[in-house]
């Protein structure tokens, strides 16, 4: 059995986290951290989880190398930061969900993360990105930072475009529209129901850090290029679920037929991206409440030639594809286990 710590337990992504890793034929939960819940166990802090782990929160203030393989970090950037170097030397693998070490530019990484200090040095180690496109990176891998909610649809429709028939894009406009829980359990006046209820609230309208760290992933992968890529993303009322509406202008000659091709082929093999027809079921797909409580994105593509691009839709959960699905995706590779492994569920529909 591989032993897992979760820390920043109390959270959404923390709390999925448990769950997955709870019911894991191959991993065993056996530490959990955090600050401002010291004491408390699962149960208490998430309403869904009853099964006694008998374990409760701890401070993250002991070494670990005697009871953790591999570290879960679902804690604010800031934190994440400061905890991957203290706990480098003392586990095999530390898996940050964070985004403090994301984006590989400093210069970058300072513009959207200016309150996140980090050690260069070991941000240079950090193996970034979705599983599904950098899985042979992840296997062994001690560090791995993994994509944002909102980077993981983006980059996952786009790879097909710029790894998989090496397009020159020259501008990438991204729509992104997400649940509340994205936001986190942070209590914020824009977040209480009656404001949040109904709303389709403009919260980064000019600009997402999660569009930066995926211009720059693909700016350091080839054949493909990006001229720029820019974003504006919107809170709705869903709860969970996002959805990545990708808009690209390239001077390259595509049709829908060859485009659907090359992205069947691209994720042949890839068990969580499942490559859809617009009109294929009864309601237009992907839609984030067709994913919602798996670890799939569900991905279309089709060609405006009357507006002159390429519309790339992406749908997923944020708190299992986003988040803590593809950490436990990334484990399993990393420990040499099937990738598919404790995340075989399907769907919940309606939900």
């Amino acid at each position: 059995m591989i032993r897992v710590g979760i820390i920043g337990a109390s959270g959404f992504a923390g709390g999925e986290l448990i769950r997955l890793v709870g019911q894991h034929p191959e991993l065993e939960l056996t530490f959990l951290g955090g600050s401002s819940n010291i004491g408390r166990r699962p149960s208490e802090l998430h309403p869904g989880l009853r099964q006694d782990l008998g374990l409760a929160v701890e401070p993250v203030s002991t070494d670990l190398s005697g009871r953790c393989d591999a570290v879960l970090l679902a804690t604010p950037a800031e934190v994440s930061a400061e905890l991957a170097g203290q706990l480098a030397g003392q586990v095999a693998s530390v898996i940050d969900l964070s985004g403090a070490f994301r984006i590989r530019s400093t210069d970058l990484h300072e513009r959207w993360y200016p309150k996140v200090r980090r050690q260069p040095e070991l941000a240079d180690r950090f193996v970034y990105g979705v599983p599904e496109l950098v899985a042979d990176q992840m296997a062994g891998a001690p560090l791995i930072s993994l994509a944002g909610c909102y980077a993981t649809a983006i980059t996952l429709g786009l790879a097909p475009l710029t790894l998989g028939l090496g397009l020159d894009l020259k501008t990438v406009l991204v729509d992104g529209k997400s649940g509340s829980s994205g936001s986190g359990q942070q209590l914020r006046t824009a977040g209480l129901h009656p404001y949040r209820n109904g709303a389709i609230t403009p919260y980064a309208p000019v600009g997402h850090r999660h569009a930066a760290e995926v211009g720059d992933f693909l700016e350091r992968s080839k054949p493909g290029t990006i001229g720029s890529l820019t974003m504006s993303a919107y809170g709705v009322s869903h709860v969970r679920g996002l959805m990545a509406s990708t808009y690209v202008f390239t001077d390259d000659a595509v049709d829908t037929r060859e485009l659907q091709r090359a992205y069947l082929r691209f994720y042949k093999g890839r068990p969580f991206v499942r490559v859809r027809r617009h009109t294929e079921t009864m309601i237009p797909v992907p839609d984030p409440q067709a994913v919602l409580g798996s670890n799939y994105c569900d991905v279309s593509v089709l060609h405006d030639p009357e507006g002159g691009r390429i519309v790339v839709l992406a749908a997923l959960d944020n708190l299992i594809k986003g988040a803590a699905g593809q950490a436990v995706q990334a484990l399993n590779i990393r420990f040499g286990l099937p990738e598919e492994t404790g995340l075989t569920m399907q769907p919940l529909m309606p939900a």
